[in-house]
Parts: C-alpha cells; structure tokens; sequence
C-alpha cells in the first residue's frame, strides 16, 4: 500500500522524541508532525480524513476548523479542551477525544511543590542564596501539619491531593459537584460548600476543569471570603481564578501567597507574537499585563505549565493519544468528551 492510501494524523505542537513515539505505535498511519501550534495558516496539512492530535496552546476555533473540511475527529493531548470549540464540533458531528487520565499523582505532586516553596519560602531563599545573601530575615515558614487544606474538586487529581496532604497531617475539605461520601470517609475529609471551605482553609488548591460555569470561580468576591493569610494553589486553568481580583487580595494581604502553574492568557505569553496578531481580544491582552506583573512578587510562585510535565505521565499521554486516533480512524471512538 502506498502512502497516499494510508490514513493521514496530523500532530501539531510536536517535539521529535514525541513523533518518534507514535511513529512506532501507530502502525499503517501516515504521521505529519509539526513543533507548530495548529492555525489557519498551516491547517491545511489535515486532509480529508484526517485525524487532527493537538496540545493545549492550539487554538481550535471555528475559524481554524472552517479550514479542517473532512477531518475525521481531533485527538487532543489533554484532559482539558476548552481550547477545542466544542460547539462548532457538535454542530459538524466532529469527534473529540481526550486523556482523561495521565498524571494524577504527578500533577498532585507538583501542586505541594508549589504549596512547599511557599509555606517554607523555598525560591526566596533560593534567589537569596544565589546572591551571596544567607541571612535568615523573612525567611521563617510554617509547617503543613495541622493546617486546613481546602480542595476544590475531588476528581482523579483532587483526591490524591486529599491523601498527600492526609499524609503530612493536614486537615482536609474539599468541594464538589457530585460528593463521594464513602471515599471521604475513608480518606479523611470532609465535604464543604465553596463559601464555607473557603473561609476555614489555610491553603485553597484548585482541580476543577475551565468550562463557562467555571469562569472566574475565584473572583473578588470569594477572594474576600478566604481566611486571611491564607495560600492559593493553581494547578488547573488560568481562567478559574479573576487575576485582578487575585492581585487585589494579595496587596490587601487576605492571600499571604499564591503558587501557580497557570495563569489567564498564558497562550498568549507562550509566544508573545500572538499578541500582535489581529482580533487579540483587548481582555486577553489586559489579562497577560496582569499575569506578568504577577511574576515579579516574592509571594508569588510561577511555573509555566509544567504540573502535568514528567517523563512517565508524557508517555502515558501518547499511548492513550494512541488508542484514541486509531479509535477516531476505525469510526469507534473512546474517550469522547462533548458528545
């Protein structure tokens, strides 16, 4: 069979160890791979029949799949897809697939990294040290035992949040939708409304997904209602948390702290030539101001991204983008979200 016989996948924001991995598992494919976010100006790489994998900083809009005639479904390399438009999917009867499972211990993992650094100001001392300064000053932390930990979500990741933080002794909330009585009892935690977690926690962790109904879940107004003092942890979406709602609580001291691996418009900061590309929404553009002002606080821990980031939860991704494309070219797809 010739190549052009083969079914086509088109990988965009491709690294060479990735194209490498699914060249060797995705057997009788015709694989075109780009580091490239997907765009207008290469889409047309998918042909008909195509299936279309991408990362979470390609912006699949309706103007990008208006590019995409005949694609026979999207493998995305995420749990998420808010960067996918789901509803000009629905309208073209376009499959998405997602990971839906990958790196729940390792995102967890990141996320007391990031709760570490700040309640034991470990990048404080760090930049301190590296100065020549070993000064103790301003370096004093506080232990996470005893502490209150507040879980927004209690999902895959969420709970392994729970059990790590049962580990170091902390006393845990959480907050969800559809509650799981018996996992709390076993774990050890106890099932808050929003308001009243937020009020009683020392440290707020988020791991709920962005959707509409998610947007801004921490404004100014909830911001308010946080115990004074008090860390915020991100290690979700940008666009749960208002960024100027959460530099207004940070210069009003209710938050001491915030540690995050997202932030809003960070798309856009990941090449910042985007910003120069027409039809950048002014609200994107005030949102990246606000996030790199962020950056400049010591109270403020940022990683670009990088929770889900470790060698095994990477090829966890593949091998389930793997299942998923050849799902998507068989017409029996798994792992369908949106439907």
């Amino acid at each position: 069979m010739n190549n052009t016989a083969r079914p086509r996948v088109v990988g965009y924001e491709l690294e060479p160890w990735e194209e490498e991995y699914l060249r060797a598992r995705l057997e009788g494919v015709e694989l075109i791979a780009t580091a490239a976010q997907l765009g207008t100006e290469n889409a047309e790489l998918a042909s008909a029949g195509s299936v279309v994998s991408v990362f979470i900083r390609s912006g699949v809009s309706r103007e990008v799949l208006a590019r995409l005639p005949g694609i026979c479904g999207i493998a995305t390399r995420s749990t998420g897809y808010d960067h996918i438009d789901m509803a000009a999917c629905r309208e073209r009867g376009l499959v998405v697939s997602n990971v839906p499972t990958y790196g729940e211990n390792t995102v967890a993992e990141h996320t007391f990294g990031l709760m570490l650094a700040l309640s034991r100001k470990i990048h404080q001392a760090y930049v301190r040290t590296t100065q020549g300064d070993f000064s103790l000053q301003g370096l004093r932390g506080f232990d996470l035992k005893g502490r209150t930990l507040g879980v927004v979500g209690s999902g895959h990741i969420g709970l392994l949040v729970i059990r790590i933080g049962r580990g170091f002794g902390m006393r845990v909330v959480a907050t969800d939708l559809r509650e799981q009585p018996l996992l709390a009892e076993v774990l050890g935690f106890d099932y808050l409304p929003l308001d009243e977690l937020l009020a009683c926690s020392d440290i707020v962790s988020l791991h709920v997904p962005y959707t509409p109904e998610t947007h801004h879940l921490l404004n100014k107004d909830r911001l308010a209602r946080m115990r004074r003092g008090s860390l915020l942890i991100n290690t979700a979406r940008g666009g749960l948390v208002d960024t100027e709602a959460l530099l207004w609580a940070l210069d009003e001291g209710i938050l001491a702290g915030a540690g995050l691996d997202v932030i809003e418009g960070e798309e856009l900061i990941a090449e910042e030539q985007q910003l120069l590309r027409p039809g950048v929404a002014t609200e994107k553009l005030q949102a990246v101001i606000r996030g790199h002002v962020l950056f400049h606080r010591e109270n403020v821990v940022y990683t670009p991204h990088i929770a889900f980031d470790s060698e095994e939860a990477l090829r966890r991704i593949l091998d389930t983008t793997v299942e998923n494309i050849n799902g998507l070219l068989r017409g029996k797809p798994v792992n369908q979200v949106g439907a």
